[in-house]
């Protein structure tokens, strides 16, 4: 048995997938609500779902669990309400770690490229280094607290789960983010303005060095985040905390060109001034160093971001069933 948390959002219904597909039993810990997250799992059910308020009783139940893939959070980069971000993102972590350490349990969970602020220290995925790392916003600062608090057990030689793992995701991009609201990829909101007759439109650049549009992300096809995880589930000897990007660098202005093209549209952009509330809190450049996962033995290629995009546009953005 495979227990989910963040089962019905988007990595997570994405793992789900897969993990259904290989004929595994698995437990989805989420809230469905009524902003038709159901769909993200409508085509691969779980065994069950759990509430995230009733996950201690289900744990106390001593479930036969081998594996639990920790991917629920609060992802928005705008949170605000700092005691709620760190409840969900901290404290349920840290007792679900234990939790595996007590029992024998797997553990791989989220972090965030967030965690890096602004980029100035480089983005190396070393736990030793992590101290040094000042996050932009409450979110990304909850991910490195957690980061900070499995490097303290593990430094204080504290029970630690048989296998751990976390995830520096970079910008992911695929289908089933579609209840993401404005925290939705920026190659679904592109699409979207495309189909509504629009050019894309890209932020200004909020700095005198980088010129509009060449903002640069690491972006990551859903299907190359789940084959990682599933390496993982597969290598139970691969422990550590790795990113989780390409490795690769691409600009806004690429991404909008390759959206454009997977439509079938002339290419054309339009610059707009950047949001007040993302000033001061915006990355211009994010790039994973992969050399962690890969000296850990993982060695598949990841999705070029024109072929992910054609991918997500023609075979899911584009269909009257845009779910996976």
């Amino acid at each position: 048995m495979i227990l989910v948390t963040g089962g019905a959002g988007f990595i997570g219904s994405n793992l789900q997938a897969a993990l259904v597909a290989r004929g595994l039993e698995t437990v989805v810990v989420d809230r469905l609500r009524d902003t038709g997250k159901w769909r993200n799992l409508a085509a691969h059910p779980p065994a069950q779902i759990v509430a995230p308020e009733e996950l201690d009783d289900f744990l106390s139940e001593h479930p036969p669990i081998e594996v639990v893939f920790h991917l629920g959070a609060i992802s928005s980069t705008t949170a605000s309400d700092g005691d709620l971000v760190w409840h969900t993102n901290v404290e349920m972590s840290a007792r679900l770690w234990r939790w595996c350490a007590a029992r024998g349990v797997r553990f791989i969970y989220a972090s965030s490229a967030a965690t890096y602020g602004n980029g100035a220290l480089g983005f190396d995925d070393d736990i030793d280094a992590l101290t040094a790392l000042r996050p932009l916003n409450l979110y990304g600062w909850t991910k490195h607290a957690f980061d900070l608090k499995v490097a303290r057990a593990l430094a204080e030689g504290r029970p630690r789960p048989p296998q751990w793992a976390g995830l520096k995701f970079f910008n992911v991009y695929g289908p089933n983010e579609y209840h993401k609201a404005h925290m939705v990829s920026v190659v679904k909101v592109k699409h979207d303005e495309i189909a509504a007759g629009l050019a894309p439109r890209l932020f200004r650049s909020d700095r005198p060095d980088i010129a509009d549009g060449a903002q640069c992300r690491d972006f990551i096809w859903v299907g190359d985040v789940v084959d990682v995880m599933l390496w993982l589930l597969d290598t139970p000897s691969a422990n550590g905390l790795f990113n989780l990007g390409t490795g690769a660098a691409r600009s806004y202005r690429d991404l909008a060109r390759a959206v454009c093209a997977a439509s079938g549209e002339t290419d054309r952009v339009e610059f707009v001034p950047m949001p007040t509330a993302l000033a001061g809190q915006y990355q211009s450049f994010t790039q994973a160093d992969m050399h962690r996962l890969r000296a850990a033995g993982y060695a598949g290629q990841f999705t070029p971001l024109e072929d992910g995009i054609a991918r997500y546009v023609r075979g899911y953005l584009a269909t009257p069933d845009p779910y996976l």
